[in-house]
């Protein structure tokens, strides 16, 4: 059996890929475009990635390919329609980064409500020192306890996120497609319009896209603080770019992007000196322990495959 891992690079090099050598021959690239997944998938029976699209273009060819394994939730880079109509399998992992993207929330959202960028710079500046004040109190901080804390989306992240909510004395609303008596559910604009914060756990779909536009953000409360650990393109990125801008959103945070890397011509790039904005490289997900869970999950997916057992399939 060949295995062939597409984008290692996206996956850090603190993890031991060795796992895998159990199942044959395994060969690694860094990172490959979508057009040379091509002739790299040509004779092989498994293959591991992130981020690359695959689709007829370059699957056409991969005749002995059984086995797609995303090391990710997410599997919207695959068309798990060609994948299902030419028999192979596609499989994701859940649950693995729930506790490392809920952490990054929160750090996210203490870090914008505390100003702690403003205030390390004040301090390694000299600015404190020269003072001769104990204390600085500017920018102006409010605790979180009272607070309304809306989330859009109600799975595992998000529900571990709302738990560290309550736990600082927020008001957790949600906006999600099913009702839960378990949560106060509101539609998308009543979210926006009584929230302090808003983080966003949804799946990316085309009820989803662009979801967070103009509209949603000119019915925000004063001085929202938006955080994104989802997928890029459920926010409009022109409309909460001007959203900071005009001061709408109080804070903006986000770890995905409406293309990865951020691109050159990203309207966000307008926000690069902004006090109020926090970027992140899509690292929500990978903490280390989070990172080791994926690597073992991919390899209960492909020996249970080979089993002849269904198991994290997403094409049927």
């Amino acid at each position: 059996m060949k295995i062939v891992i597409l984008d290692a690079a996206t996956i850090g090099k603190d993890i031991d890929l060795g796992i895998f050598n159990q199942f044959g021959e395994v060969v690694i690239f860094e990172q490959t475009t979508k057009a040379e997944a091509a002739e790299r998938l040509i004779d092989a029976d498994v293959a591991i990635l992130n981020k690359v699209k695959l689709d007829q273009s370059n699957l056409s060819g991969a005749k002995n390919l059984k086995i797609i394994c995303l090391t990710a939730t997410g599997f919207d880079n695959v068309d798990t329609d060609y994948a299902r109509q030419n028999g192979i399998a596609v499989c994701n992992v859940k649950g693995y980064s729930t506790d490392s993207v809920a952490q990054l929330t929160v750090s996210l959202v203490l870090s914008l409500c505390c100003h702690l960028s403003e205030y390390d710079r004040y301090c390694k500046s000299g600015d404190y020192t020269k003072s001769g004040i104990a204390n600085c109190l500017t920018p102006y901080f409010y605790e979180l306890s009272g607070k309304t804390w809306g989330l859009y989306g109600y799975g595992n992240i998000g529900k571990q996120v709302a738990m560290v909510a309550k736990a600082f004395g927020c008001n957790v609303i949600v906006t999600k497609n099913t009702p839960d008596e378990s949560v106060e559910c509101v539609e998308l604009d009543d979210l926006f319009k009584r929230s302090d914060i808003v983080s966003v756990h949804t799946p990316l779909n085309p009820g989803t896209y662009h979801a967070i536009g103009a509209e949603v953000l000119a019915k925000a409360k004063q001085k929202l603080i938006l955080i994104n650990v989802a997928r890029g393109a459920v926010v409009d990125e022109e409309a909460v770019t001007k959203a900071v801008e005009d001061g709408t959103l109080g804070g903006f945070a986000t770890d995905v992007y409406d293309g990865e890397p951020m691109s050159e011509t990203s309207p966000f790039n307008r926000l690069l000196k902004c006090d109020n904005v926090i970027f992140t490289p899509h690292m929500a997900w990978g903490a280390y322990e989070a990172r080791v869970r994926l690597m073992e999950e991919i390899a209960e997916n492909i020996r249970d495959f080979f089993q002849g057992k269904i198991r994290n399939r997403v094409e049927i």
